[in-house]
């Protein structure tokens, strides 16, 4: 790679082409493999998230595309390589500055856009600067060949780049007809439709589904594409849309074609695969000993015709789902048992790590978690859910430094992230910093503002400020929009109280106390009553609150105080 020196002293690169037609992370995938090259010791730090953008760094991978079965990533997955991938070049740029520049930006890839965007941010005061052009060299031919598109299609589908994967689909099925070549076309239908669920496009998908079972009475192609269809009724249309007995209908059908498979091997596997989703409809519908049937049957069926290591993935999703059944049967240890053996067969999945951190969070095994939730980020990476569950443990073991930073990771990969904004801004009040608990929920993208939790976390923002007119009015419309959160009307009874209405006090907290089994509306409201010298009702209210399991010990001294108080003023009116 050819570099030259600036003015400044400042190492300046020839331009990088982020052209959409390279694939996905054009430009920026060439510029961190010479950085990784340069920087080993700090690439070595961020091997999982580079080596998914630059697949080239991992000599020894087996291409994604190639993976048998193929593991399929969530769409939200890019934004936390972006944020790893910046994390590492801002870690460079400290070492030496470099002036970047990025052709045919205006024509890049979602997964090179995505990069440009965080890189952007996060570099605005590191000793690096980015150029991004619009427009650059002769835009490079186009890839037309079916063959060669449907291995691009496989491979953007496999690393869970899925616009670049419905772009490719799309492109492949206007150069071939089912009547001419089906195989070619089912391949690319059937890619764009799942990168369109993946993309929150479901609908879209469906319909495609519909063209298949329309032009093709292709066995094959139907039973695959009747399950398929299945899953967008289960799992990925809008909770409006979606429609489990239709779902059902239409794994009856996969299963009545997989029983027509000659190959027993196959025919086992198929049929195996196509009850998890009967499994799954069971478990929704309170019918988990039934899925339990079907799971156990599954894996008993699938030993008897695959080898110990054979389609492993496979095994372990179904050990993953009697993981989920156990939880729903109110069995934690045997839901922890299958987490184990899940984790032994695929210990590359971060989502597993992350289930098996929940179950020993809820049995006290604090540090089991901890170990768990740092596996997960590594693996993910950066997985914001288990950054977010980090932090809340964080908290609730008193640390709240670590409980910052891990909340900050999370909003700065996803800034939509509603509970980590709010858990953030908490965070920032318990330390007294109203002036970063303020700035952490005005800062939240301009499409959430209004949602119920930020106005409420603002309006006791606002009154721990003193501005009390202005917190009530947060704070109702707060509740205008979700009259069931408890978290408002204490909050609203407390700045009432704190303005001397004690009456409206109590009849917000009324509402408090029946949406919430907390001990703080209970003590709000006794300290309430007692302003209005109902004493008995005050006591009731504390004693209730005394009765609350895990009772912190600064609030159980202030109920018994309280209590003490009212016992007083009984045996002064005798």
């Amino acid at each position: 790679m050819l570099v030259r020196r600036s003015r400044a002293g400042a190492s300046e690169r020839l331009p990088y082409d982020c052209y959409r037609d390279l694939g996905p992370y054009a430009g920026v995938a060439a510029f961190l493999a010479d950085l990784a090259a340069e920087h080993p010791r700090q690439a070595a730090r961020h091997a999982v998230e580079l080596r998914a953008i630059v697949p080239a760094l991992d000599p020894g991978a087996v291409p994604a595309g190639d993976e048998q079965p193929i593991r399929f990533y969530p769409a939200r997955r890019t934004a936390a390589l972006a944020f790893g991938a910046a994390e590492f070049v801002a870690a460079c740029a400290v070492r030496r500055p470099l002036t970047v520049h990025f052709v045919h930006t205006d024509a890049a890839d979602e997964t090179t856009a995505e990069l440009l965007a965080t890189l952007t941010r996060r570099l605005a005061s590191a000793p690096m600067i980015l150029h991004l052009h619009a427009g650059g060299a002769p835009e490079p031919a186009v890839e037309t060949r079916p063959t060669a598109l449907r291995a691009m299609l496989g491979d953007s589908l496999a690393r869970g780049f899925y616009h670049h994967a419905a772009r490719t689909a799309q492109r492949g099925r206007a150069a071939v007809t089912p009547e001419t070549e089906l195989a070619h076309w089912w391949s690319f239908t059937t890619g764009l439709a799942t990168a369109l669920a993946a993309l929150g496009r479901a609908d879209e998908a469906l319909q495609l589904y519909a063209e298949v079972q329309a032009v093709t009475d292709d066995p094959k192609i139907t039973m695959s594409a009747a399950y398929s269809t299945a899953m967008l009724y289960a799992r990925h249309l809008s909770a409006a849309d979606q429609d489990p007995a239709t779902a059902r209908r239409w794994l009856e059908k996969a299963l009545v074609l997989a029983d027509e498979i000659t190959d027993e091997r196959q025919r086992v596997v198929s049929k195996v695969f196509y009850e998890q989703g009967i499994a799954l409809l069971d478990s929704r519908a309170g019918r988990a000993e039934q899925a339990l049937a079907l799971v156990n049957s599954g894996l008993a069926e699938l030993a008897a015709v695959l080898g110990p290591r054979e389609r492993w993935q496979d095994r372990a999703r179904l050990l993953h789902n009697r993981a989920q059944v156990h939880l729903a049967l109110g069995d934690a240890a045997r839901a922890l048992a299958d987490l184990d053996e899940v984790v032994a067969f695929d210990p590359d999945n971060c989502e597993y790590y992350a289930d098996r951190a929940a179950l020993h969070r809820a049995a006290g095994r604090t540090s089991a978690a901890l170990d768990d939730y740092v596996a997960a980020i590594r693996l993910g990476p950066h997985l914001p859910e288990a950054y977010y569950n980090r932090a809340t443990l964080y908290e609730e073991t008193g640390r709240s430094g670590a409980a910052r930073e891990d909340l900050r990771r999370v909003l700065a990969i996803d800034p939509d992230h509603l509970d980590a904004r709010v858990a953030l801004a908490n965070v920032d009040l318990a330390r007294g910093d109203l002036t970063a608990a303020e700035a952490c929920v005005r800062s939240a993208p301009a499409g959430r503002r209004d949602e119920p939790a930020l106005l409420c976390t603002l309006g006791l923002i606002r009154s721990e400020r003193g501005a009390l007119d202005e917190a009530d009015d947060l704070l109702t419309r707060a509740l205008e929009a979700d009259p069931g959160l408890a978290e408002a009307w204490t909050n609203r009874a407390a700045v009432r109280f704190e303005r001397g209405d004690a009456a409206a006090a109590v009849a917000d907290l009324d509402r408090a106390v029946a949406l919430s089994t907390a001990a703080e509306p209970r003590f709000n409201r006794a300290t309430a009553l007692m302003r209005l010298e109902r004493w008995e009702e005050a006591a009731a209210d504390l004693t209730a609150a005394l009765g609350v399991p895990g009772l912190a010990a600064g609030l159980r001294r202030e109920v018994r105080a309280g209590l003490n108080r009212c016992r007083a003023q009984a045996s002064a009116r005798r």
